[in-house]
């Protein structure tokens, strides 16, 4: 595809302006205007359009195909949810008015929507309290770990350590170690859950708490969950769960009755709003009873008149974790999503998100070596093992691109050789998941009777085959002339 300045032809113009309409004397100073035109593209409006619109088609989202990519929970973004963050109320204001004015409401009910957002978070996890501030899943894990340390340093325990599974996504020892703790890994059993003698034996006097995903990211909900969670409590430890796959659960089960003391939740995942190239992440945090003072600060309160106020007044709090309250225009689609689902929309969300894994994990038994043989949550992981000679899962996932489906996760959790993890979520149909395991099948057969078409795939994106190594080792990111 050429570039738009490989388009340019001198003379040739897209718009005209009148001259008796602008006058760039009286707009600009003198001294700012240009001694000469600049080197801009000359070319009409449709050559421009079609440009744009050739490079935007060039982006692969969830709006265009399907996107089984495990663990992230791409789903569809309800339109509805686009058009209430568009509402110029909310759009338009800035986290810098102030909260009232004289004779009326200025922020109010953005507050109010803050408010009432953490109010139905803390509801559907069983948690007391929650913060909206941190700007994606991995922030949120970061603010979990800093209120653990806070409240082990506000009871004088010598913590050192972190217990995490060997499933889990790698932003949880980023996360501990970050907070200053050692990470401790427990390896997972044959039914892909983490080994429960193992991880008694890692729990000590010195655990400052365990970061565990409910289902894991084998799309497996631990059975020993709350010997787990009291094996950790008695020796004064906190449980963190981490909410990536919470879509697997929602309006069935909540953490805190599971016994987690904080969790973070993937506004960007269970709660419909924009993810990946399609907008910021959001990933607020929830704590039980005992933590609520170390929340970071500032806190959406509301008066008994009824007034929403930002509150900075908390001694223990671990302080500033973001600008202002978060990523708002996200959280605004959170609550519209919420509001749209109510607990039995909720409900059935999951029960859809785990119908639709669980289907693809029967229809590709026979072709794949399934990681468990039992029913699995939210998302199936698969092994590429079976695939013929020398084809490996990275030629599989090329090859999908061929096929204008995005490659599920590959190589993921690090703990299944030349793992396939899959996640269909609620939001696709019966039609689109049978294509998609017609393309699974026929990638497979292809792999023993015709490897080398594999080993060449992709041929139809704008980029075919890279070198991933040599890419990563050699990059050149200027332009080239």
């Amino acid at each position: 595809m050429k570039l738009i300045y490989e388009l340019s032809s001198k003379g040739r113009g897209g718009i005209r302006i009148p001259e008796d309409k602008i006058s760039p004397e009286e707009m600009v100073p003198s001294e700012l205007l240009r001694d000469e035109l600049a080197e801009l593209p000359e070319v009409s409006e449709s050559e421009v359009v079609r440009h744009y619109t050739r490079l935007s088609r060039l982006n692969f989202s969830v709006d265009t195909e399907f996107y089984p990519l495990g663990s992230c929970t791409m789903k569809h973004n309800p339109r509805a949810c686009e058009a209430a963050a568009s509402m110029p109320e909310l759009c338009e204001t800035h986290p810098l008015w102030p909260q009232l004015r004289q004779g009326g409401l200025l922020t109010q009910g953005s507050l109010q929507i803050l408010y009432n957002t953490e109010r139905l978070l803390s509801e559907i996890t069983g948690l007391s309290e929650f913060t909206l501030q941190p700007l994606a899943g991995s922030h949120g894990e970061l603010t979990a770990v800093m209120m653990m340390a806070a409240y082990h340093r506000d009871r004088g325990n010598k913590k050192t350590h972190i217990i995490i599974p060997d499933s889990a996504h790698g932003t949880n020892p980023a996360s501990a170690a970050l907070g200053g703790y050692d990470v401790v890994t427990v390896p997972s059993d044959e039914n892909g859950v983490m080994d429960l003698e193992k991880f008694k034996e890692a729990v000590n006097d010195e655990t400052a708490g365990a970061m565990l995903t409910l289902p894991n990211t084998l799309g497996v909900f631990n059975p020993e969950i709350k010997e787990l969670i009291e094996a950790v409590h008695a020796v004064d430890g906190l449980m963190y769960y981490d909410g990536a796959n919470f879509n697997a659960i929602m309006g069935r089960i909540k953490p805190g009755n599971l016994g987690f003391d904080i969790c973070h939740l993937n506004l960007h995942k269970s709660f419909s709003t924009p993810h990946g190239g399609g907008g910021p992440g959001t990933g607020p945090v929830g704590v039980c009873e005992k933590l609520r003072p170390y929340l970071p600060i500032s806190r959406v309160a509301k008066t008994k008149d009824g007034v929403y106020t930002l509150d900075y007044d908390q001694p223990k709090s671990i302080g500033y974790i973001a600008p202002f309250y978060g990523n708002f225009s996200i959280i605004v689609r959170a609550y519209a999503y919420l509001l749209m689902l109510g607990r039995e929309g909720l409900r059935g969300t999951s029960d859809r998100a785990v119908l639709n894994a669980n289907y693809l994990l029967e229809k590709l038994r026979k072709s794949f070596s399934a990681v468990s043989e039992s029913r699995c949550m939210h998302e199936c992981v698969f092994s590429g093992k079976s695939l013929g000679k020398g084809i490996h899962t990275l030629d599989l996932a090329k090859a999908l691109l061929d096929r204008g489906v995005h490659a599920p996760t590959i190589y993921f959790p690090l703990n299944v050789p030349e793992a396939i993890m899959i996640e269909p979520t609620e939001t696709e149909t019966k039609e689109t998941l049978d294509a998609f395991v017609g393309m699974m099948e026929d990638i497979a057969e292809r792999s023993v009777v015709d490897p080398d078409s594999l080993k060449a795939a992709p041929i139809t994106t704008p980029v075919g085959r890279l070198n991933e190594v040599a890419a990563a080792k050699n990059m050149d990111l200027v332009f080239a002339e």
